[in-house]
């Protein structure tokens, strides 16, 4: 049952359509959406066909997952092929074109959906700071980037507050998707809506002015942020775009990409204080379009000139030890085709590859780059994370198609049996994606797919 205060909200705000919107929001079964990982999919077309149920034409790589497929036991899934989101989630990151190369940052990132689509996006020239607040759900985040072949981002879990004192006007992009009251998830979540009030709007609207306060100073000249919600009310949503631009005069609205208007509706222009709103931002309804609540709003910075200092801390990470090092080294070698681009350093008692330009910030970085492994004695141990990242660099490939049996046994833990001329430790691929690996022997691949990924019988 939806709450009888939002319905006289939504009853204000939608006039004529509220009949509509609440038909969908309590009668109408909500769709689940996929995107398809260009970092790990070659073929996307053969991807879709045996996932697809339908294309979302807003998002170049955006599907509707068919009814009833059990995606979490997929191999696409576990290969990080794509990424379970919804339609309306993907509208964000869809109503702009981000350019390979860029510097960016999320504030706000787990589980990690709009995070892996600016990865993708930018590329290994680029570089991405992923950052999630709350501990438990910034290793959910690095979990998902292990999965989907992440290299070029830092997985990070500070307070928004503390980003301005390590940056002063570096990124292209900010993205500040932000807890929200949860409006626009009352469908699919019934906690989303035992949890609604009015009070606890205002408390997220609270938050989300100082969240968008402490992202204006990151964005650089000419860059842009991204404010972005899944909640439907005006005070979280067009309130605060406002009261940010009469704050940031340096900042301005900047329209969305055609291809998003016929799926979403014009904003809310509740004062006239900022007419250009309701052309500029949008929002996405799920009796207008397949998916769940969403708004955004673009805010460009201007260029005035303003000095800006850029990175404000220095690296506090720590090279490899002579000995390590040459282990490390031995071991690229040995594994890979050629050594594969960046720099070692440690990271507890791992070993880290960086091939991103951005330097390791000093304090709550729970991933910096690409998990090599752990060495021990006078050997180099690989993590999960460097055969999904770097499987496609290895000498040693064993390529499971779907439907090989040995892939099954694969995704539940078990030793599968190979050519025997192959040994060594080799990167196990599926559809041309990394899946993960394992050691040969004697026709043999021991498996060391994790125990906590596993399917189960």
């Amino acid at each position: 049952m939806l709450p009888e205060k939002f319905k006289e909200r939504m009853m204000r705000l939608l006039g004529e359509e509220y009949a509509d919107f609440e038909r969908a929001m309590t009668e109408d079964e909500p769709v689940r959406g996929f995107r398809i990982n260009g970092i790990k999919v070659m073929d996307r077309e053969g991807v879709a066909s045996r996932l697809s149920a339908g294309k979302i034409p807003y998002e170049e790589c955006g599907y509707i997952l068919k009814e009833d497929f059990p995606i979490g036991r997929s191999c696409e899934h576990h290969a990080g092929m794509v990424y379970v989101q919804d339609p309306g989630a993907m509208a964000a990151l869809a109503a702009l074109d981000i350019p390979r190369g860029i510097k960016a940052i999320d504030l706000c990132a787990a589980p990690g959906g709009k995070s892996s689509k600016i990865a993708e996006r930018i590329g290994d020239g680029g570089f991405l700071i992923s950052n999630e607040f709350v501990p438990k759900r910034a290793k959910i985040l690095v979990g998902n980037f292990e999965r989907l072949g992440i290299k070029n981002a830092q997985v990070t879990s500070l307070d928004t507050a503390e980003f301005p004192k390590l940056f002063d006007g570096v990124f292209d992009l900010v993205v500040a998707d932000v807890p929200c009251s949860g409006e626009g998830m009352f469908r699919k979540n019934a906690e989303a809506i035992a949890e609604w009030s009015e009070e606890n709007v205002e408390l997220c609207q609270k938050r989300q002015k100082e969240i968008l306060e402490n992202a204006a100073p990151l964005v650089k000249e000419g860059g842009v942020l991204v404010y972005s919600t899944c909640t439907f009310s005006v005070e979280e949503n067009e309130d605060n775009v406002t009261d940010f631009l009469d704050r940031h005069p340096e900042f301005e609205l900047t329209p969305v990409k055609e291809e998003l208007l016929p799926y979403t509706a014009p904003a809310i222009d509740k004062d006239g204080k900022h007419p250009e709103i309701k052309d500029a931002a949008r929002r996405f309804y799920p009796h207008i379009s397949n998916g769940e609540g969403q708004f955004v709003a673009l805010l460009k910075r201007k260029a005035t000139g303003d000095k800006q200092r850029g990175i404000l801390f220095k690296e506090e990470s720590k090279p490899l030890e002579r000995r390590e090092a040459e282990i490390a080294e031995h071991f690229f070698e040995e594994v890979f085709i050629k050594r594969p681009n960046g720099r070692l350093v440690k990271q507890g008692e791992n070993v880290v590859l960086i091939s991103h330009g951005c330097p390791v910030l000093p304090r709550s970085v729970f991933s910096a780059g690409v998990l090599v492994g752990e060495i021990r004695g006078k050997l180099l141990f690989p993590a999960h994370q460097l055969f999904s990242a770097l499987g496609c660099e290895f000498k040693n490939k064993i390529e499971l198609a779907v439907g090989d049996e040995r892939l099954e046994k694969y995704l539940l833990g078990e030793e599968i049996d190979i050519e025997p001329t192959v040994k060594g430790w080799c990167a196990v691929l599926t559809d041309g994606a990394p899946l993960g690996g394992g050691k040969a022997s004697y026709g043999k691949l021991k498996n060391h797919y994790p125990k906590g990924l596993r399917n189960t019988r």
